[in-house]
């Protein structure tokens, strides 16, 4: 009789991943900001994450653009740019209908991910977010049936085995699911993962968290430190239940207000209709989500479709380039190629902020009453491609790594390969 062996790797997207050995959890920490480490250290607030710098491993790479949520999320979890797995914002233009939607689920996606493909070669797999439409987005694959569980910290109170692979997860953990508008949520994640990994049902974790902090507190404000505190000490206490852990974030954060606090806005859609309104632009900004109180849908980085001619794109590149808010301007050709974006979910235009400005579509759509007072703070741009990643231990295969250009999407390599 044949017999079969489990085997030791997967392969996605060219990149081999070795099964993982002992637990492994690998957390993406929305808005993880290089400065909020360095503050944090600095001030001797995360003793976990500055030994992990000494006797772990530390680098800074860059994430996926447009340096939002949904798009970064996907290349962390299959090692690969939005062109592979074709989700490239959160929001975005069906060309072939004319409108517009929001990424609530995986249908937009291409291919596999790591999680599946670990699910389906017999590991174990636990995957947590803060936000329940980024679960809906993750869970590709991660039939119950397999023994995976994957819930949001949203919605923990409806969890279901059939559907997440746990159930009462409010009374298991002995907290009530915090406020979507809170840093609570994050930890809510971090504490379920960590009761997980200490009961054994788990051999790979994603953890995932809301970047709600960051997006109203800067670094070393008593706000952010209280939760980079948390986020500190939940790290050490999945290092010391006996996992493997690495660390990344999905984009960086940047200050978009002036110096009286009046956030710094190009709305785009208003200007390229004033000066060419023959070519019908409209504006998408694929930072956009439901949950917009903490950054008014605002970001630093927006795609303007052409829905009625495209023949002037050149002198909109030229004429936004000289705009004060604006870094870069260019054809979304150019862009998806630069970026490495899919093509066929490109706009006309690509516009890019400048690391103190955000880009929005019509001033009468944005609401920023929101902020409640708060200087606006968000991601998108180029500014905001820097990201921590962290792991709990040296590497061993150090000698592989050389002078490597690290990117958010190599995370999981970092956690299971070297």
């Amino acid at each position: 009789m044949a017999t079969f062996q489990q085997p030791k790797s997967i392969l996605l997207h060219g990149r081999t991943y070795l099964l993982p050995s002992r637990p492994t959890v690998v957390v993406c920490v929305d808005g993880f900001d290089p400065e909020y480490l360095a503050t944090g250290c600095a001030n001797g607030i995360l003793p976990t994450l500055s030994r992990w710098m000494t006797t772990g491993f530390h680098a800074t790479g860059k994430c996926t653009i447009p340096s939002v949520t949904n798009t970064n999320n996907l290349s962390i979890i299959t090692g690969a740019p939005s062109s592979v797995h074709g989700v490239s914002g959160n929001y975005y233009l069906d060309k072939a209908t004319g409108k517009e939607h929001m990424v609530l689920d995986d249908s937009t996606m291409w291919g596999s991910t790591i999680l599946e493909l670990m699910a389906d070669a017999g590991v174990r797999v636990a995957a947590i977010t803060a936000k329940d439409k980024l679960r809906r987005i993750i869970n590709h694959g991660l039939a119950t049936s397999k023994g995976s569980i994957c819930f949001s910290a949203q919605k923990a109170g409806e969890c279901t085995m059939a559907e997440h692979g746990i159930e009462n997860v409010e009374q298991w953990l002995g907290q009530e699911a915090p406020s979507m508008y809170s840093g609570e949520l994050s930890i809510f994640v971090l504490d379920a993962g960590l009761k997980l990994l200490q009961e054994g049902r788990a051999d790979l974790f994603y953890l995932t968290l809301s970047d709600y902090v960051q997006h109203k507190h800067a670094p070393g404000s008593a706000e952010a430190n209280d939760f980079m505190r948390k986020l500190d000490a939940r790290l050490g206490a999945l290092e010391a239940a006996g996992a493997t852990v690495a660390v990344t974030g999905d984009h960086g954060m940047s200050a978009k207000s002036d110096e009286n606090g009046k956030p710094n806005v190009l709305f785009l859609e208003d200007f390229l209709n004033s000066k060419w309104p023959q070519a019908g632009a409209r504006v998408i900004c694929p930072i956009a989500d439901p949950f917009v109180k903490h950054h008014g849908a605002l970001g630093g980085f927006v795609r303007a479709h052409l829905l009625k001619s495209d023949a002037d794109v050149d002198d909109m590149v030229e004429e936004c380039r000289q705009l004060p808010q604006v870094e870069a301007a260019m054809r979304g050709s150019e862009a998806a190629a630069t970026f490495e974006m899919p093509l066929e979910r490109e706009g006309d235009l690509v516009v890019i902020a400048k690391e103190n400005a955000v880009v929005g579509a019509k001033e009468s759509d944005d609401d920023l009453s929101q902020l409640e007072g708060h200087h606006l703070r968000s991601h998108g741009g180029l500014s905001e491609q820097a990201v921590p990643l962290l792991r709990s231990t040296a590497l061993v295969k150090e000698k592989d790594v050389g002078d490597k250009a690290w990117r958010n999407s190599d995370v999981f390599e970092l956690a299971l390969n070297l």
